[in-house]
């Protein structure tokens, strides 16, 4: 199936049968999108809404997906509306000619916390925005239609209005050292919400690994109720140098907590899963973003762990983005919002019933941390779940 002409925001033709294939088996949800990542693949009920109320704006295209006996649609969003508002956004940043693209000079190459402008929109239910048609915009009527249902894997974001990028008002910075103190300052009082902060940051003497946005790297300790020790990093929300506008970096932190006693925390069992994590986040883009927008699972090196997380293979596996009761699941910063994602490690018995059960055995993990109490806490010696 060639894809870009789903992309272009206009009407198409197509003949023949769409078939899509099922990449990762697990739930099936009623809204999931297909490579590029933008390509909305619905069922029946949500192909009712979109048809009911933007006739106009969309083409519903019947589609085969693998092993699924329901019907399911691809819809075409064939309307394009210029209505970005580069002002009101948290950062919108531009192909230069420096990029080595000459062919997308000018054009939109990030936009974080995109704002639009609702005048331009007109009479527009459900559209991509010019310039960064990745995403996907539809009318307040139409969201709430869509909710009405019951429709499984939607997930909205204002686009109106004032953003939530700052804390409060924020002088503007005159350059990266600038914005780079300034996120320090908005992490360091998060940090101090959770518990006792210890003043001194754990900074490697040699930094090797993968780059973080701001080019530096550190860990803080954060003493908490209870004797937990909660772990976090400190920079992959810096902002990125030589950018005209500050940023979130990643727009993400990790963290991982622990109430087993830890004598050494440098060189603590817990440290060691974080910074391996850390390491994949920085350096894979998939794992960024699907940290960023819900949980996954994933294994790192199981070197000088406990020998109770590590797998025959020699690895650990965890769970990232468990929600917490205790914990917030996004802290503000001037530049905007970042996640605060929980890293928690899984004993072999239950990561081999991860990758047996797919997205279904995931649920059941987290259903069954929850219901036990222990939520994101990670420990060395505990009982498994399955």
């Amino acid at each position: 199936m060639r894809t870009r002409r789903f992309m272009s925001g206009e009407p198409t033709r197509f003949n023949g049968l769409l078939r899509v294939p099922v990449h990762h088996p697990g739930t099936p949800l009623d809204f999931t999108r297909v490579d590029p990542g933008a390509i909305p693949v619905v069922t029946e009920k949500v192909a009712r809404v979109l048809a009911e109320l933007a006739p106009g704006d969309v083409q519903l295209f019947p589609v085969e997906v693998q092993s699924r006996p329901e019907a399911y649609f691809l819809v075409n969003v064939a309307r394009l509306v210029k209505c970005i508002d580069d002002e009101a956004s948290t950062e919108v940043l531009y192909w230069k000619p420096e990029d080595g693209r000459p062919e997308k000079v000018g054009q939109y190459r990030d936009v974080y916390g995109m704002r639009i402008d609702p005048s331009q929109v007109a009479d527009a239910k459900v559209f991509r925005p010019s310039g960064w048609r990745v995403a996907l915009i539809v009318a307040s009527d139409v969201k709430e239609a869509l909710e009405r249902t019951g429709a499984t894997g939607l997930d909205f974001r204002e686009v109106t209005g004032p953003g939530r990028q700052s804390v409060e008002p924020q002088p503007l910075a005159r350059s990266h050292m600038d914005w780079l103190r300034q996120a320090d300052a908005a992490r360091e009082a998060a940090w101090r919400t959770l518990g006792e902060l210890e003043e001194a940051a754990i900074v490697p003497i040699v930094s090797v690994g993968p780059e973080w946005p701001g080019q530096r790297r550190a860990w803080r300790v954060i003493h908490r109720a209870m004797r937990r020790l909660l772990l976090v990093t400190d920079g992959l929300s810096d902002p990125f140098p030589g950018h005209e506008a500050p940023s979130v970096g990643f727009g993400l932190e990790l963290a991982i907590e622990t109430d087993e006693p830890v004598q050494d925390v440098q060189g603590s069992w817990a440290l060691g899963v974080l910074q391996r994590v850390a390491n994949e986040v920085a350096e894979h883009e998939r794992v960024r973003t699907a940290a960023l927008t819900g949980q996954l699972t994933m294994e790192v090196s199981g070197k000088e762990m406990p020998r109770s997380l590590v797998t025959q293979e020699g690895r650990v596996g965890v769970l990232l983005g468990l929600a917490s009761n205790t914990l917030p699941r996004h802290f503000a910063t001037p530049a905007g919002e970042v996640r605060l994602v929980t890293v928690k490690t899984l004993l072999p018995s239950e990561l081999a019933y991860r990758v047996q059960h797919g997205k279904q055995g995931r649920e059941e993990l987290v259903r069954r941390f929850v219901e036990n109490g222990e939520e994101h806490l990670s420990r060395a010696r505990r009982r498994a779940v399955v």
